[in-house]
């Protein structure tokens, strides 16, 4: 069961972050070839928590990546009345706004797949900010028990944002929610409710969805020593095994060859 309370990991000693043994780095040739890695690395995963578990729990994330990626998944042979479906971050913007990640959700994937309804928890962003993160705690409690997701796709900002967790905003410092609300993100809309980073740290696998060279500085920041501070590097430090799904643009500023 979740204990209540979270401590970020320090960097590793010995090997640079992007070689660390809980770092495994997928390169794709192109954003299909990307897409066609999701879906085998969600079918692989997806049939070892059944088995494990009885159930497959799956955060997904929204902008391009969520665009440009999950269409694959509707091919993917998923056994989804097992699937439940959770959310990285959402906009405080009803579910059927331009601005909703779960509208986004909807549209790419879940319309297209035989889903449970019950199956898919959305964060409530019509509801008051607290009022929706406290109420999405309880549904990832009620869920899991402990809060522990059997895989997180995180999307990257340029800024090194992943979720709703910006550089420098004060829930990188939260230690015991799981979720949270922020009503002045630095980008619009400003109210917001994500995942924090202990909820991140709880999870079986986070997987990094990250393609074109508008992120390369903000993955090569993330995994060296450039910019500790960052949220994706904190994200990536949290305890969790990290996988990173990029092309080679995206990974052109990462020491060394993969």
């Amino acid at each position: 069961m979740w204990d209540g309370t979270y401590t970020p990991h320090a960097p590793p000693a010995g090997p640079a972050l992007w070689q660390h043994p809980g770092m495994f780095w997928h390169l794709a040739m192109d954003a299909a070839d990307a897409a066609g890695r999701l879906e085998a690395a969600v079918t692989q995963a997806a049939r070892e928590a059944v088995a494990a578990r009885g159930r497959f729990t799956l955060a997904l994330t929204g902008g391009s990546a969520a665009t440009a990626l999950y269409p694959a998944l509707v091919a993917a042979p998923l056994p989804w009345g097992r699937v439940h479906v959770f959310f990285g971050d959402e906009r405080c913007v009803p579910p059927d706004h331009a601005e909703s990640n779960h509208r986004l959700a909807q549209e790419v994937l879940l319309s297209k797949v035989p889903i449970p309804a019950e199956n898919i928890h959305r964060i409530h962003g019509e509801d008051a900010p607290d009022a929706a993160a406290q109420a999405y705690q309880q549904v990832l409690l009620a869920q899991t028990g402990d809060g522990a997701l059997d895989m997180v796709h995180l999307g990257l900002g340029p800024d090194g944002h992943v979720c709703s967790l910006f550089p420098g905003h004060a829930l990188l410092t939260e230690k015991t929610r799981l979720v949270a609300a922020l009503q002045d993100a630095p980008k619009p809309p400003p109210a917001r409710v994500t995942l924090t980073l202990p909820a991140l740290g709880r999870a079986r696998a986070l997987w990094f969805l990250v393609l074109g060279a508008s992120k390369a500085d903000a993955v090569g920041k993330t995994v060296t020593a450039a910019a500790p501070l960052l949220p994706a590097a904190q994200a990536a430090r949290c305890g969790a095994p990290v996988h990173w799904l990029v092309d080679a643009a995206a990974a052109a500023l990462v020491p060394g060859t993969l």
